[in-house]
């Protein structure tokens, strides 16, 4: 069965099973993930007991409950994974064994439709502070949470296979749990948001609006203190959700309840809760994100710091954040047509995101910090280095979600617009206005701006490709002032050039180059976005950023690590205005294009400095690394 394309959101993206990724960059990762990761992480599950949980909930085996209290959701998530990866490629032997893990599941569940299996094995001693009773500390328990990830392993298993074990098991919960909730039930809300997201899903396989109508009740239901004790600003149950105007508290919870608030207006036309978006995303654009676009400045809580507080050796920028403001982010663009939300997407996906997963596709980061000095245990097992698994290993189990079903961030359609968002090799087809338009990318990006598009039109059809010309390109790194080129030179806009033919180029309020007019059979587009490395410079409210300057090209955010540099970069200044030598080694860490340049050391003396990709840091042993450098 094929994905569905999300309705409600007035532009509507192509769904990833429509659209094949060819490059030289991200098809191999995503061949790791569906072949390496995802296999791996099930491996990962088994032998921690994760599956065998939902055994001894079922009663198939002995034993106690493994783990911690919200493992039944890594499980969810890797069903997920698989299931985008079916939908891209068959594989008898992978369906079979999910098919396995979800007869488990589906034996763990109670007979109202319950599912939490720790509380299923042992009532009496569920762990960490989940409470004897149901729902009776949802600040902790996750109850609600895990079920969200559960709604979403189900549409998608279902939509991959045809198969409703999963989704059925999903829907009896979902109903018991729209029984207990609401107005007139139980006044409560999850204290880790994600259920939302899970319910419209719901929604949209089944058609039944009492899903929408609960998810739109778990938000509304934030901060209003009538039928229960406040979570506080850690959970973002403090004041209302339209009435939020900063991002706070736990990062992932919050970005998570914003993408859910998004499905739930793009469904119901709910303009309070777009215009708390908006003013909640410039709050987080412009003063809580790391140049790499990670978010949840802190480890204390995994949280959102205070404005402009953002520090690099202790940054947290958890891989989970990462990967829910890229579905955030998306979501917004689907609401607005705005290319600024799909900036800080791409800025995401090539920086905060791809670092938290090695190269080989079996090493993870849960936290991603801006500098290393060899010694502070960052990671959230007190390691400096991309680890196997974690105790609480939420990261490596959301990767998955994500880059086999990355294809469906590429296009989307509003009415007769066609938009292409980001820029990777790829082969696909569209329909716009009942026709089919076939196309096809080609280009060397991230490491290269020139780009080929070829459309083939099946029979004529009027209608704007709009393509998006990025906020780097434009001379601003991210909307807003919390970063800033230094010295950039104004770009010039491309010559684009339409069946050799050049046309005329201009960026639209809204971020993109737009060509209207009649396509008839087979047609071919280049043009070049300018990749100049650009140095970056921080707003002076940002305390441990005055000073230091960053490096960007193109779409990549830049690091130097000390293994090329005798060990030592933390005391490091580069040079403000010498060039680099822009160089591009297939040998080293899968492929990259480094930059190399003038520096001085910490004792004043001249040196070469060599700037990695921020995402590749990390593979070749423990040191000091750092994106930020002081300013000669």
């Amino acid at each position: 069965m094929m994905n569905q394309t999300t309705q409600g959101y007035p532009y509507h993206p192509i769904p990833f099973t429509q659209v094949r990724i060819k490059d030289a960059f991200w098809s191999s990762r995503i061949e790791t993930s569906c072949a390496v990761t995802i296999p791996y992480d099930f491996e990962k599950c088994e032998s921690t007991g994760r599956i065998d949980n939902f055994a001894k909930a079922g009663g198939l085996m002995e034993g106690a409950y493994q783990g911690l209290h919200f493992n039944d959701s890594d499980v969810f998530k890797v069903i997920e994974g698989a299931a985008y990866a079916l939908l891209i490629r068959q594989d008898a032997k992978l369906e079979a064994y999910v098919d396995e893990v979800i007869e488990k599941i589906a034996a763990a569940q109670e007979d109202d439709g319950y599912l939490y299996t720790p509380r299923t094995i042992d009532p009496q001693n569920v762990p960490d502070h989940s409470g004897t009773e149901r729902w009776s500390r949802l600040i902790y328990s996750h109850e609600l949470y895990n079920m969200g990830h559960l709604y979403e392993a189900a549409v998608a298993y279902y939509q991959a296979t045809g198969k409703r074990t999963l989704l059925d098991v999903a829907l009896k919960n979902a109903d018991m749990i729209a029984a207990v909730f609401g107005p007139h039930g139980r006044r409560d809300v999850p204290g880790h948001q994600e259920i939302e997201m899970g319910l419209v899903k719901l929604f949209h396989v089944t058609g039944d609006e009492k899903y929408l109508t609960l998810a739109k009740f778990f938000l509304d239901e934030r901060g209003v203190a009538s039928g229960h004790t406040l979570y506080g600003a850690y959970a973002q149950d403090h004041i209302p959700v339209i009435e939020q105007q900063e991002a706070v508290g736990h990062a992932v919870r919050a970005v998570y309840m914003y993408a859910g608030m998004a499905d739930v207006a793009a469904l119901t036309g709910n303009h309070a809760y777009i215009e708390a978006m908006e003013t909640l995303w410039d709050n987080v654009v412009s003063k809580k994100m790391a140049l790499t676009g990670g978010l949840g400045a802190l480890h204390e809580g995994e949280a959102f710091g205070a404005n402009y507080e953002l520090p690099n050796l202790t940054a947290y920028n958890e891989t989970c954040s990462a990967i829910a403001s890229i579905f955030w982010n998306h979501r917004l663009f689907l609401l607005t047509g705005q290319s600024k939300y799909i900036d800080i997407l791409e800025r995401t996906l090539y920086n905060g995101f791809l670092s938290g997963v090695s190269l080989d596709g079996k090493a993870f980061f849960y936290v991603n910090p801006l500098s290393c000095d060899g010694v502070y245990p960052f990671n959230s097992d007190h390691t400096l280095t991309r680890q196997e698994w974690f105790n609480c290993s939420c990261c490596p189990t959301n990767v998955v979600r994500l880059l086999p079903a990355l294809s469906g961030y590429i296009y989307a359609v509003q009415q007769d617009a066609l938009y292409v968002n980001l820029y990777m090799t790829n082969q696909g087809t569209v329909q716009i206005e009942n026709s089919d338009i076939e196309i096809t990318q080609n280009t060397n990006y991230p490491w290269d701006g020139r780009i080929k598009i070829s459309l083939h039109a099946k029979q004529p059809t009027h209608f704007s490709l709009r393509l998006r010309w990025p906020g780097w390109a434009a001379g601003q790194p991210v909307p807003g002032d919390l970063y800033r080129y230094l010295n950039a030179e104004p770009q010039t806009l491309p010559t684009i050039t339409l069946d050799g033919q050049a046309v005329e180029a201009v960026v639209s309020e809204d971020g993109y180059l737009t060509i209207t007019r009649q396509w008839d059979g087979p047609h071919m587009l280049e043009f070049e976005i300018p990749m100049p490395v650009q140095r970056v410079v921080s707003h002076a409210h940002v305390e441990e950023l005055v000073g230091k300057v960053a490096l960007e090209r193109g779409p990549i955010v830049y690091t130097f690590e000390g293994i090329d540099h005798q060990g030592k970069v933390l005391d490091m200044a580069l040079d403000t205005d010498s060039p680099f030598e822009i160089k591009h080694d297939a040998s080293l860490l899968g492929g990259i294009t480094t930059l190399t340049g003038a520096a001085k050391a910490g004792a004043g003396e001249a040196q070469t400095c060599i700037a990695i990709p921020y995402y590749a840091w990390g593979h070749r042993g423990i040191g000091e690394m750092s994106v930020w450098l002081n300013q000669d």
